[in-house]
């Protein structure tokens, strides 16, 4: 290890991403459609050690571009991204493999992961030689314990990934990305794959896993239940931007930003015979005016219920809101955020006079 490296080890701060922005796609002249895509638009984030944060939003909200900007898969068009104190780009080739050992990715389809022609001694054996372990029997013990840490046992040493099924395909995975012994996992989906008994099980072992080897999990998912079941701390995104954040039991019983809200709403109600419990229009996107198109105004306008229901929407379509703390704990980004609950109450009577009615 570098001297740079010690230096490294000592912070708790894991990850600092400072005013993170990812650009795809070019610019086009002006007779030609412009055809970028802001994936991540000066998203700021704190990540330390035995965090438990969850990236919660919908699809194409920037949360696996953020997670492979974490891992060094991608990187940042602009802005910063530090590892315990230091920028990544700054590292050598030495800082850059250790780097990659001390922070590794699972990915949501455990099959397409894993390498069909490779047995699992195979696989987990390249984690190990990676990290300089190559005596054969150390290895093999080594990778023994780690198959038990998983769940797993040492029969399935020589067996293939296609002879497992998809929760013990997900245990492989983990064990792969723990045999060059990480600090931080991203765990991108890591159960949506899954059937739900096994989903529960695959979540209890990355908690276990998280205890008993002091890691960090950045725990990326489109489903508020599974984020609350695992994580201490909830990021919520929606177009490149976090649009709330705070410690999980908050973020979803006190919830500030009115998109937090509805996905709140759309979840499954857990009453098979109870129906739909949505009480928010989900399917509201309009055209706003020009300041709206131009990035002047709230990147959530379009679709924000609650902005219809205010008796002046002038901020929320013309000017972008700065994060603020509110409860103490929640970091939002909403001009209006001290209106959600009177707003909430009055749809609730309207569904409930309509019910009634029907």
């Amino acid at each position: 290890m570098t001297e740079n490296q010690s230096e490294l080890t000592e912070s708790k701060n894991l990850f600092s991403l400072k005013e993170v922005s990812r650009e795809f796609g070019k610019r086009k002249l002006s007779f030609f459609k412009d055809n970028r895509i802001l994936a991540l638009n000066n998203v700021s984030l704190e990540i330390n050690e035995m965090d438990a944060i969850g990236i919660v939003g919908e699809s194409g909200s920037g949360k696996t571009t953020l997670g492979r900007i974490l891992v060094g898969l991608d990187q940042p068009t602009k802005g910063e991204v530090l590892y315990k104190g230091r920028q990544i780009k700054s590292f050598n080739e030495k800082e850059k493999k250790w780097f990659h050992h001390q922070a590794q990715m699972i990915f949501q389809n455990p099959f397409a992961s894993l390498n069909p022609y490779r047995s699992v001694l195979d696989i987990l054996e390249s984690g190990f030689k990676s990290v300089g372990k190559v005596d054969k029997k150390e290895v093999r013990k080594k990778i023994v314990d780690l198959l038990s840490e998983v769940g797993m046992h040492e029969d399935a040493l020589n067996r293939y990934p296609h002879q497992f099924s998809g929760g013990q395909r997900q245990r492989l995975v983990i064990a792969r990305a723990l045999s060059v012994t990480p600090k931080i996992l991203i765990a991108d989906e890591p159960v949506s794959a899954l059937d739900v008994s096994i989903q529960a099980q695959v979540l209890n072992l990355l908690n276990d896993l998280r205890k008993s080897l002091g890691l960090t999990i950045v725990f990326i998912t489109h489903d508020l239940r599974v984020a609350n079941f695992f994580c201490d701390r909830i990021a919520v995104m929606y177009k490149g931007r976090i649009v709330e954040i705070g410690d999980a039991k908050s973020v979803l019983a006190n919830s500030q930003h009115p998109y937090t809200r509805m996905l709140l709403d759309a979840a499954p109600s857990g009453n098979p015979s109870g129906g739909s419990k949505s009480i928010i229009n989900q399917d509201s996107e309009e055209t706003l005016d020009d300041a709206t198109a131009k990035g002047l105004g709230c990147n959530f306008a379009d679709r924000c219920w609650l902005r219809k229901m205010l008796p002046d929407d002038s901020l929320c379509v013309g000017q972008a809101p700065t994060p603020r703390l509110l409860n103490g704990t929640n970091l939002v980004e909403c001009h209006h955020s001290e209106s959600i609950d009177r707003y909430i109450k009055v749809v609730t009577a309207s569904d409930r006079g309509s019910n009634k009615n029907s």
